[in-house]
C-alpha cells in the first residue's frame, strides 16, 4: 500500500502533545520524518520515544525566534529541505478575559505565540520550504465566533485565517499550498483543564455540538493530512472546519 508521505520531511511547531502529537504520528504512519518542537524538553523526550525513530525533537517556543532559527538549522543540516509545515502551536487561556480586563501582559502573550509566531513560523521556513509544498496553519472556530471573555484568542484566529489567504497569493508562483484547519472542541489536555475546573460546561458544549461531543485529535489529523496531501492538490487559502458542526448550526 502506497505511503502518501514516504520520503517527506515534515515540521510540526507544538507536536509534543494534543493535535501536533497525533498529527505527528498520522504522518509518521504514512511514511514522513517528522520534527516537532515542543517548549518541555521532558515532555518533548517522551513524544519522541512513543513516536519512535521517525521522530525527531527540537526543544522550542515559537514567540522565541531564535528557537525556530534552531529548528530549520537543524531540518537544513539533516535533509537541506522541508515538504510540509504544519504550524499549530498556540496559546489559549483557560480563564475568560472579558474586555475592560484585557492587559498588555495579555495582548502579547497570545498574540506573540498565535499571530506573531505562526507568522515567524512560515517566514522563516520559506528557504527550506520545496516547490509544490504545503502548509497548514491551525487555526479554530473561534476566528469566526464571537466567544465571550475570549476577544483576544478568537482575533488572533481570525488573523490565521487572513494569513492562509495572503500567503496563498504571496506562494503561489511556487506551488506552496497554504490552507487552515479550523478545530472546534477537541479532546485534548488543555481542554480537559478547562472543562474541570467548570461544572457542566462539558454537558453544555455538548449540547451546542450537533454531532454531541469532542472531537478527536485524529480526527483533527487526518484533516491535516489531507490538506498537506496530493488529494487536496487544488485546494489553497481554504479552511477546513472540523467541529462536529458548531460553526455551521
Amino acid at each position: 500500500m502506497n505511503k502518501r508521505f514516504e520520503g517527506k520531511i515534515v515540521a510540526i511547531t507544538g507536536g509534543s502533545e494534543g493535535i501536533g502529537f497525533a498529527t505527528a504520528k498520522a504522518f509518521i504512519a504514512e511514511g514522513a520524518r517528522v520534527y516537532i518542537t515542543g517548549r518541555r524538553q521532558d515532555r518533548l523526550d517522551a513524544a519522541v520515544a512513543e513516536l519512535g525513530p521517525a521522530a525527531v525533537g527540537v526543544p522550542g517556543d515559537v514567540a522565541n525566534t531564535g528557537d525556530l532559527d534552531r529548528l530549520y538549522a537543524r531540518i537544513r543540516e539533516d535533509h537541506g529541505k522541508l515538504d510540509v509545515l504544519f504550524a499549530n502551536a498556540g496559546v489559549a487561556d483557560s480563564d475568560a478575559l472579558p474586555l475592560g480586563d484585557i492587559t498588555e501582559q495579555d495582548f502579547d502573550r497570545i498574540f506573540g505565540v498565535n499571530v506573531r509566531g505562526l507568522l515567524f513560523t512560515v517566514n522563516k521556513a520559506l528557504p527550506l520550504l520545496s516547490a509544490g509544498g504545503a502548509v497548514v496553519l491551525n487555526g479554530s472556530v473561534a476566528g469566526s465566533k464571537g466567544f465571550p471573555g475570549q476577544s483576544l484568542y478568537n482575533a488572533t484566529k481570525a488573523a490565521v485565517r487572513s494569513f492562509a489567504r495572503s500567503w496563498t497569493a504571496d506562494l503561489k508562483d511556487r506551488g506552496i499550498r497554504v490552507n487552515v484547519v479550523a478545530p472546534g472542541g477537541t479532546d485534548t489536555q488543555l481542554m480537559r483543564g478547562y472543562l474541570e475546573i467548570r461544572p457542566g460546561a462539558d454537558e453544555m458544549l455538548n449540547q451546542m455540538v450537533p454531532l454531541g461531543r469532542l472531537g478527536r485529535t485524529e480526527e483533527v489529523a487526518d484533516a491535516v493530512l489531507f490538506l498537506a496531501s496530493d488529494q487536496s492538490s487544488y485546494i489553497a487559502g481554504a479552511e477546513l472546519v472540523v467541529d462536529g458542526g458548531l460553526a455551521a448550526i
